[in-house]
């Protein structure tokens, strides 16, 4: 039983190494209370959006460093207008960049086209030795591939050159601040 034990005990040890590790290796380039912020920015946006809007607008709203970018599908132009309005109204926010289109509202098969194409991009940035895991946020939507974070010029053109050659996408929008 002891011997059970210690093997159980050894086996913890080395997944947590192991999780350590894995750890490591994300780098955030935001401090903690941009982090906070950056949360802030998108869980108020969305819930002033959603109190104006109920369902009638598909709204996309990713902060990073306090820049939010804009991305999903309304009715009309004032419907835009008014979802820019209620982000800047969000203390901290820096600057946004309101990618939303006008039109009819896309079908669900588009929106997990989306989703599939940014979990493959985010998945060969991780793989990638050259681009530290965490400095880049992904967001698609009807296949534009929108990339945000604080990155050296090196690190926006890998990240560009990968995210263009994932299946599904029409374009690739940077969205960086560079810190070089």
């Amino acid at each position: 039983m002891r011997l059970i034990n210690l093997i159980l005990l050894a086996t913890v040890l080395v997944m947590l190494q192991g999780c350590v590790g894995v750890a490591s290796n994300v780098v955030d380039r935001r401090s903690q209370g941009t982090l906070v912020e950056d949360e802030t920015i998108e869980t108020k946006s969305m819930a002033g959006i959603k109190e104006k809007y109920k369902d009638s607008a598909q709204i996309t709203i990713t902060s990073y460093n306090r820049f939010v970018l804009i991305t999903g599908e309304v009715p009309s132009e004032d419907f835009k207008t008014g979802i820019e309005r209620i982000v800047y109204s969000v203390l901290s926010v820096k600057q946004i960049a309101n990618e939303i289109h006008v039109g009819g509202m896309p079908n669900p098969s588009v929106h997990r086209e989306d989703s599939s194409i940014s979990r493959d991009i985010r998945s060969s940035l991780s793989r990638n030795k050259s681009i530290r895991s965490g400095t880049i946020k992904v967001t698609t939507e009807k296949g534009v591939v929108y990339l945000l974070g604080l990155v050296t010029h090196a690190d926006a053109n890998t990240a560009s050159e990968l995210a263009s050659t994932a299946n599904g996408v029409q374009k690739v929008v940077r969205v960086f601040e560079y810190i070089d």
